[in-house]
């Protein structure tokens, strides 16, 4: 049966699809930019996007299986639409926050709020749960080809950050399987690290020295707060200290489901020095 990839063009989304298709499974992609989407051959395309639920039912004609990528804002249109069209399974890219946001009030809700949806919706579901991208830190990219240094607050605070590959390599073997329905996932690299030795690794990678800065938590968020705003900002802050006093430790997922380990932030740096030099 056909599976449906929402995002498909999407960082996680557009690596399933090349996951997928390896597999050599019927792969449909939904996307609002089919000529822009380079898909491989022999990958069924739907014009559509899951902020536009207009465009769905056509997509999720005749689909089994549904990759839904995470737009809370939107689920609710998604849920009517895959019921009327007879889906059966979804598997959910969701986030590791999510338990946590089921402790806090309803309007802070983001993964929780597609996990509830999808649940009461009647669906087979599996809930993926990756922390950290080690994509996040091409934000890093400016300051080091300026500066050839990296400001951030809590030197001291333990990360465990993904890769996306290792990501879409876990939700195509769920996709895949029968096994998976009814489990949250929670996904991690294969290794506690923290951002001076991310600043290592990537310093290696480039063949030039960088330097970290510790930032105090006050410098970090008048920093953030004009660009993202003072809530956000404080919201990333209070994530650096908690993996400060709380070490996080890394998952087994990626090795358990793929039967590879995960990619280490040494290689992914290696793979992505360009984007830093």
């Amino acid at each position: 049966m056909t599976i449906l990839v929402t995002g498909a063009t999407a960082s996680v989304g557009r690596l399933l699809v090349d996951e997928l298709v390896a597999a050599g499974a019927p792969v449909r992609a939904l996307t609002n930019k089919p000529a822009r989407a380079a898909l491989p051959e022999g990958v069924e395309v739907a014009r559509g996007y899951l902020g536009k639920p207009e465009t769905l039912p056509a997509a999720l004609a005749g689909v089994d299986t549904v990759y839904l990528a995470p737009l809370p804002a939107y689920v609710d249109d998604f849920v009517r639409c895959a019921q009327d069209a007879g889906v059966r399974r979804v598997v959910v890219l969701s986030g590791e926050p999510a338990d946590y946001e089921a402790q806090g009030d309803p309007s802070t809700w983001h993964y929780y709020r597609i996990e509830r949806a999808i649940e009461a919706g009647g669906f087979d579901w599996t809930f993926l749960r990756p922390g950290q991208f080690m994509n996040n830190t091409l934000d890093w990219a400016p300051s080091i080809k300026a500066e050839r240094v990296v400001r951030a607050p809590y030197a001291g605070a333990v990360q465990t950050p993904i890769d996306l590959a290792d990501i879409a390599a876990v939700a195509r073997v769920v996709l895949l399987s029968e096994e998976y329905g009814g489990q949250k996932i929670t996904m991690s690299g294969p290794e506690g690290i923290t951002p001076p030795e991310q600043v290592a690794c990537i310093s290696e990678a480039i063949g030039r020295e960088v330097r970290f800065e510790e930032l105090t938590p006050d410098e970090y968020v008048e920093g953030l707060a004009p660009v993202i705003g003072r809530e956000t900002a404080q919201w990333l802050l209070d994530g650096f200290r908690m993996m400060a006093e709380h070490p996080m430790k890394p998952e087994p997922a990626v090795r358990d489901l793929t039967g590879r380990p995960g990619t280490t932030y040494r290689e992914w740096a290696r793979a992505n020095a360009a984007v830093f030099s």
